[in-house]
């Protein structure tokens, strides 16, 4: 059977950083560790004046088309996933490919073009169709390029304030591919509910305690749900588990229930047993209040242990490195945890080929999905390609007065005049709003 994945991968940051402990959490009058050490974040990445979802989108999809040496004719598809669209009716990937059609020779008329929608949830889904269409033999040999872009800001004021952050990554699906493979094993997780949500308008409601509860749930329902087709699972399956990452202090909340989950009934679980006894059983419980009470405190202790520190730190703690500097992407979210996690066995030397990843992605309203992943030949040599280290040191650094200008521009109920920041330089701008409000890009050299 021909194998089907993730043949390249491309991100492009926004061209501006707001510093949160030295910048953000003084103006907030907030202790600077409330970002580094409860968040889990150093920085947050934002679109400069010309910069928005498609120009982002655009600049990663041409960096890895140039990089892969590719043309339009080697493109049947392509999916743009968001929760920041500005038009209720045209996709954002025609704006795309009208934007990289300026600059390559032929056109994008005989793909498939689309926009998906399940808040952060949406990237994956886009690998999902796209995998599907390749192994459905309605490709005609050609790859499917996906674009997960978002501006994810909040209202001022909100305590998901911080968070924020602005990105794209593009990744191209084919058949025998240079990084991963996909698995046909999949798990869901999935209810009707309001923990996040944008009821026509373009800051979200978030309800937050109710947001981490329903990622939890969700996430956990997914994993059984993977485990009823996989069999199951044990944490030395996996090198790295990248979990959709708003924020790095939620993946440390889903990490250690993924590995209460996964060590129930096994070697390890017995081995923790002297130090932190059995994990509780349901029916020891006259209550389901009081099982799932005993099971927060064992959680509590497990996390304590150094057996879990160190599988945290060699499985999960790799993979919130972009997170922490550039916030959450929404749709890229769990694009670049799986990106640091390759980057890390890339600086340490480590020959993942033919070795599982565990992917755990989440949208609001609310869907989880978790699948496998397995790394393949060469994948080295396209991760040592992809320059985000490059991107992140050249990103202005914007004061807290920049940063009110910077989401005001941005604010879609706001007509702000701001002069840039970066000066752009090879890349995809916005230019202004065309005949029927319509907007227009340009490429500048």
């Amino acid at each position: 059977m021909t194998a089907v994945g993730i043949d390249a991968i491309e991100i492009w940051t926004g061209k501006l950083r707001l510093d949160l402990p030295n910048t953000f959490a003084p103006a907030m009058g907030e202790d600077p560790e409330k970002y580094t050490k409860g968040l889990g974040l150093e920085s947050s990445s934002f679109p400069d004046t010309y910069e928005d979802i498609v120009t982002m989108g655009a600049n990663a999809a041409k960096r890895l088309m140039d990089r892969r040496g590719l043309t339009p004719d080697d493109i049947g598809r392509i999916d743009v996933a968001t929760e920041s669209a500005f038009d209720n009716s045209k996709p954002v990937s025609t704006y795309i490919a009208g934007c990289l059609e300026q600059v390559y020779d032929g056109d994008f008329h005989h793909a498939n073009k689309g926009e998906r929608k399940f808040a952060c949830l949406a990237g994956t889904q886009s690998i999902d169709d796209a995998y599907n269409w390749i192994k459905a033999g309605r490709n005609r040999g050609l790859g499917a390029l996906v674009i997960a872009t978002d501006t994810a800001l909040y209202e001022r004021g909100d305590p998901g304030e911080a968070t924020q952050g602005a990105g794209a990554v593009a990744m191209l699906i084919t058949e025998n591919p240079s990084i991963v493979e996909l698995s046909t094993e999949q798990g869901y997780g999935s209810a009707d509910e309001t923990d996040f949500l944008k009821p026509n308008q373009q800051f979200p409601s978030v309800d937050g305690k109710r947001s981490v509860q329903v990622y939890l749930a969700r996430m956990r329902e997914a994993l059984e749900d993977y485990e009823s087709v996989s069999g199951d699972t044990h944490p030395d399956d996996f090198e790295y588990i990248p979990f959709h990452t708003p924020f790095p202090g939620m993946v440390r909340k889903a990490a250690v229930l993924g590995y209460r989950h996964m060590t129930r009934d096994t070697d390890v679980e017995e081995a923790l047993a002297e130090e932190i006894g059995m994990q509780p059983r349901e029916e020891a419980y006259d209550s389901r209040e009081e099982y799932e009470e005993a099971i927060r405190a064992y959680m509590d202790e497990l996390k304590g242990t150094d057996r879990y520190r160190e599988w945290y730190g060699r499985v999960i703690e790799p993979t919130l490195e972009i997170s922490r500097n550039v916030g959450n992407w929404y749709t890229g979210s769990v694009h670049i945890a799986r990106l640091s996690a390759l980057r890390d066995a890339l600086e340490r030397g480590e020959d993942l080929t033919g070795k599982k990843l565990l992917v755990g992605s989440y949208g609001s309203g609310a869907q989880a999905e978790i699948h496998a992943e397995t790394v393949v030949e060469g994948w080295e040599d396209h991760v040592e390609s992809i320059d985000v280290d490059d991107q992140l040191a050249r990103r202005y650094d914007i004061s807290y007065d920049e940063y009110e200008l910077v989401h005001d521009v941005h604010n879609h109920d706001k007509e702000t005049d701001v002069d840039r920041f970066s000066p752009p330089e090879e890349e995809f701008v916005f230019t202004g709003w065309g005949r029927m409000n319509e907007r227009r890009y340009d490429y500048v050299e």
